[in-house]
């Protein structure tokens, strides 16, 4: 039973330190250089939602530290945006990323617009919060991809442009 109550004391001492120790020395062992999200992803779900919940929890200098992960959908997606985005200070909520989506591509992130304006000028708005190429690289975000079909970058660049223009992607109720 003891046992039992120091696996996540464990395991939060494997995510914290591995990440940490693999980076600020080099005679670290290859097998101890994993991620703290391999760590994280090879335990039951129980406990990986318990380290998952304890990260999200930390303060921001771990937090970045530490890496994060996400399910690879819409929620994962957005709130690994908005983890970035808060590293840049790139102003936007959960709901505002959210309602944007659906309304520009119902949550397809390959989707692409063949019909308006811009695809007439041939640079067709893409992705999830429907971005034209040239707009992705002036507000592309370190950090992310440089796809604009990546979600997580296509959201980030979109709320850049959304901050730059209108403060913020909250302030965003129709095509922008």
């Amino acid at each position: 039973m003891q046992i039992r109550r120091l696996l996540p004391l464990a395991v939060l001492a494997a995510v914290v330190t591995v990440p940490v120790a693999a980076h600020a020395d080099a005679g670290v062992p290859p097998q101890l250089q994993q991620s703290a999200q391999q760590w994280v992803q090879g335990l039951p779900q129980p406990q990986q939602d318990q380290a998952q919940q304890f990260l999200q929890n930390l303060p921001q200098p771990l937090q970045q530290v530490i890496p994060q992960t996400y399910p690879d959908n819409l929620d994962g997606w957005i709130k690994h945006a908005l983890f970035v985005m808060g590293q840049h200070g790139i102003p936007g909520s959960y709901d505002g990323i959210y309602r944007n989506v659906m309304r520009e591509s119902g949550g397809n992130p390959r989707a692409i617009n063949l019909y308006d304006s811009n695809a007439a000028a041939g640079i067709p708005s893409k992705g999830l919060m429907q971005v034209i190429d040239p707009t992705f690289a002036a507000y592309h975000v370190d950090g992310t991809s440089g796809d604009i079909y990546d979600p997580v970058a296509n959201i980030a660049a979109a709320c850049n442009y959304a901050a730059h223009r209108y403060g913020t992607i909250d302030s965003v109720f129709s095509a922008y």
